[in-house]
């Protein structure tokens, strides 16, 4: 097998800038991080040895993660409490429908050999995954927290499975940092601060005095809001003091005291802070990045706070205080402390006060195609050195890695833990986890990225992955040791959820380990969904439900609503799942999308055990070959015509052949939207074809609009907008299927109450009558967060997917309501299902359904 693997890695950026907000739903500081796709897809982007293909992803996570964070800030930046102030609006409005189920609440197997067609990641050795894990926590009495990216901290009392949700009732879902205290109290900072394109910003610190049988509470939170709207990198406990690392500078608070505000502790550029002179400024959310906080052992009041922006900034380096000012350090051995050669940074120390070690991001290095500086040791305990390198991106490429260039996503992969009882054993997570027993002299590889292109890997459809033993999901974002039963454990959070393993292990001659477990057992649906399609399964028994997600490919659940419902969910195309086009008369007819309008499609389902044929064709519009579209790229059926499909990118494109497309050639330009420009949202109708469009799309000379014609390429012009209308980003359009005149249009970011760019604008629901003529608001008693995605029912109906959740306006009333109670989490697309039911794909905790008709009702009384 050669080594040409398709880059599909998810694209991560940073995308905080300054959005404020209670929850876990403003895009954060952020990047792309993509992922693979199979060795036998076509494109040859690799990022494993032999081809060096890391810059080019890491240019790609760039790309998307700036995109995510426009879409809410422009036109330009949004200020802090948005998402709070619409959090407390929600509570107030009425409520309609009864409860959610979640659907994908059962196990997912992303090495199923049901699906190992020519798209899908199945054999890459991963086996069962869920969304992605920030932080981890762990005791000696079998407790174990698992902190996700968008889906709140869960609970097993077992060593690791059989979880519990814990802080469901919190009004942010994404974990930036856990830690448990020496009372064995559980600390929550909220926020991701993975500086990724799907990271959302917190509510501040949560303390729960009884994490083993407790739930987190608003009640819980520490301090007043003086960390609304933050990411947390870090909780570090330094005697009766907890220091919390932000992106908005580091902070302290007692531990014993918990009423009290937060305070400063240091901010490097304390101008570009909320309520200050340069906090509208476009950068301000890159100036005062904290990202970790060191003590000396031996004076406990020395400490060394290390703080950067990852692409660089002239404030980047080390900083302690001297005589009641802070200062930069200038001399730590051979830990670098120049700006260019300090970005994200991570510490650790060993509980015997004789190590500190810490993984270091360059901003020189990434800007040169790499991004890891190292990993270092001081070897007296103390922060301040003088430190030792002990790992290189080389060093680590040499130790059993399947990557050219590991850490070139370090600023979004890093995490570093000490073997309590052995300071000289360590485990460093960046895509991979590399381990040394002997303070960093050796290095080995337990966790490879994947098992592709090891000599052990094979399609045995009896296997798992070939004779290679399972491996991790990549990208390394949070570690933790404890004990379950007398048997102490690592535990690895990452892109694929929880993992664990002895934590004196054991490892094969190349020195990957041959005893991960998966710990995500279905009790745990973390999942990040993008887009759900639903279409009744061809075996006559339900109906198919499948999306596309962060990191994890593409689900694919079979007979769901009939007794032969599948027990476990597989993957049936790998890398970054983006939107999804499903035949409802045929759940097996489905288009699937990787990023940048990359469509592939199958009529089959993609069933294949690894050996038959490819029944999976790659067939994007010409736009995809130079990322002209989006990262997540709409693309849409004509509501009259399903054979008739229509996608976005700088032009619009149509093609004719439904699901039997074979070839991109089919694909043919109806409009050029205009260089610049790409499209946000699409929609068509008896061949009417409406586009929305951004361009440029950033805050810095944000415009959009919408453009109208036919998919013959005939009669199109750019509408002009009234003034009604926000300048802000289009995020979808619906059009009522018995009069093509009559459309709907979202509005996502926040109107200008929050947000001072030009144009901002007030409302995010519109409704036209004459095709974009004129607009009418009907966002009425809707709280003031941004709108995702609309869907119309059968009789006139609008359902509402917003960054907190989903809603409901009846026919012919104004009014909205709330949707059941989910958790505080994104509702990124809804539908209704050929078997009546609504479903709602949330960015954190998968696909919820709930039948159309109880909602219905209970709005209408």
């Amino acid at each position: 097998m050669t080594s040409t693997y398709r880059t599909s890695r998810r694209l991560t950026l940073l995308t905080l800038a300054a959005v404020g907000g209670l929850i876990a739903a403003t895009p954060a500081l952020a990047m792309p991080v993509h992922h693979h796709r199979h060795p036998l897809s076509g494109g040859v982007r690799a990022l494993v040895s032999g081809d060096n293909g890391d810059s080019d992803e890491s240019d790609d996570i760039s790309d998307g993660a700036q995109q995510a964070a426009d879409q809410v800030n422009a036109p330009g930046i949004v200020a802090p409490g948005a998402y709070g102030a619409a959090w407390n609006a929600l509570q107030d409005m009425p409520r309609a429908g009864g409860q959610w189920h979640q659907a994908t609440m059962l196990p997912y197997n992303s090495d199923d050999p049901r699906y190992r067609d020519a798209d899908s990641n199945s054999t890459a050795g991963m086996g069962q995954v869920t969304g992605r894990m920030t932080a981890m926590a762990a005791d000696d009495g079998g407790d174990v927290y698992a902190g996700s990216a968008g889906g709140g901290v869960w609970r097993s009392t077992q060593g690791g499975g059989n979880w519990t949700p814990i802080s469901n009732d919190l009004s942010a879902q994404a974990t930036g940092a856990l830690a448990l205290d020496g009372s064995g109290r559980l600390w929550l900072g909220t926020g991701e601060a993975n500086t990724n394109a799907d990271g959302y910003l917190g509510s501040g610190v949560y303390l729960l005095s009884d994490p083993k049988h407790g739930t987190f509470s608003p009640h819980d939170r520490v301090g007043g809001d003086e960390l609304q709207s933050t990411a947390i990198h870090a909780l570090r406990i330094n005697g009766d003091t907890v220091y919390a690392a932000t992106s908005e500078g580091l902070w302290s608070h007692s531990t014993t005291h918990l009423d009290g505000p937060w305070q400063l502790e240091f901010a490097p550029s304390p101008d570009y802070l909320p309520g200050h002179p340069l906090a509208a400024d476009p950068n301000a959310a890159y100036k005062n990045i904290v990202n970790d906080v060191a003590f000396d052992p031996a004076d406990p009041s020395r400490v060394l706070v290390a703080a950067g922006w990852r692409s660089g900034d002239t404030y980047n380096g080390f900083y302690t205080k001297v005589n009641g000012s802070w200062q930069t350090v200038g001399s730590l051995g051979a830990l670098p402390t120049d700006p260019g050669d300090v970005g994200t940074v991570t510490f650790a120390a060993s509980t015997d006060h004789q190590r500190y070690y810490a993984v270091v991001q360059s901003p020189n290095s990434l800007k040169a195609g790499g991004g890891l500086g190292g990993v270092y040791v001081s070897k007296n305990g103390s922060p301040f050195g003088p430190w030792t390198q002990i790992a290189t991106a080389a060093t680590l490429a040499a130790s059993g890695s399947v990557l050219d260039n590991p850490g070139g996503q370090s600023w979004y992969d890093e995490s570093l833990i000490v073997d309590p009882n052995n300071h000289d054993h360590v485990y460093a997570g960046l895509e991979e986890l590399f381990e040394t027993t002997d303070g960093g002299a050796s290095w080995t590889t337990p966790s490879p990225y994947w098992n592709f292109p090891l000599a052990c890997w094979s399609t045995d459809p009896t296997a798992q992955s070939g004779t290679c033993p399972q491996t991790t999901h990549p990208d390394q974002h949070g570690l933790a040791i404890g004990s379950y039963q007398g048997h102490t454990y690592v535990y690895a959070g990452n892109d694929g959820g929880v993992y664990r393993r002895p934590v004196d292990g054991q490892a094969n001659a190349l020195g990957h380990a041959t005893d991960w477990v998966s710990l995500n057992d279905g009790t745990i649906d973390a999942l990040q969904y993008y887009s759900v399609g639903v279409g009744t399964d061809p075996n006559g028994q339900g109906v198919v439900v499948t999306g596309g997600l962060q990191d994890n490919g593409q689900s694919v659940l079979r007979g769901y609503g009939s007794k032969a419902v599948d027990t476990v969910m597989g993957s049936n195309f790998g890398g970054d799942g983006g939107m999804t086009l499903v035949d409802p008369k045929n759940g097996c007819n489905e288009a699937q999308e990787y990023v940048y309008l990359e469509i592939n499609v199958t009529q089959d389902c993609a069933v294949n055990n690894g050996l038959g044929a490819p029944t999976t064709y790659n067939v994007p519009p010409p736009d995809n070959a130079g990322s002209n579209a989006r990262f997540i790229a709409p693309f849409t059926a004509d509501l009259q015509n399903p054979n008739l499909w229509v996608a976005g990118g700088e032009n619009v494109w149509v093609q004719p052949q439904g699901f039997a497309i074979r070839s991109s050639s089919t694909w043919k330009s109806a409009y050029d939207l205009g260089t610049g420009r790409v499209a946000t949202a699409v929609a068509s109708s008896g061949g009417k074809v409406y586009a929305a469009w951004c361009g440029p799309c950033n805050p810095q000379g944000f415009a959009r609009g919408v453009a109208v014609g036919n998919a013959d390429g005939t009669g199109w012009q750019q509408l002009t907008l009234p003034a009604g209308v926000p300048n802000r980003y289009l995020s979808d359009l619906v059009i009522d299927p018995k009069d093509s005149s009559h459309v709907y249009l979202t509005v996502s970011g926040f109107s200008r109450n929050w947000n001072e760019g030009p144009g901002a604008g007030i409302g995010h629901v519109f409704e036209s009558h004459d095709s974009g003529a004129t607009w009418s608001d009907i966002s009425a008693n809707l709280p003031d967060v941004p709108a995702d995605s609309l869907a119309l029912t059968p009789d006139g109906g609008l359902l509402l997917g917003t960054d907190l959740g989903a809603m409901f306006r009846a026919p012919g009333q104004g009014r909205w309501d709330v949707i059941g109670r989910l958790p505080a989490v994104a509702v990124d697309q809804l539908l209704v299902g050929p078997d009546g039911k609504v479903y709602a794909a949330t960015h954190g905790r998968g696909i919820y359904t709930m039948p159309l008709r109880e909602i219905v009702e209970d709005a209408q009384d």
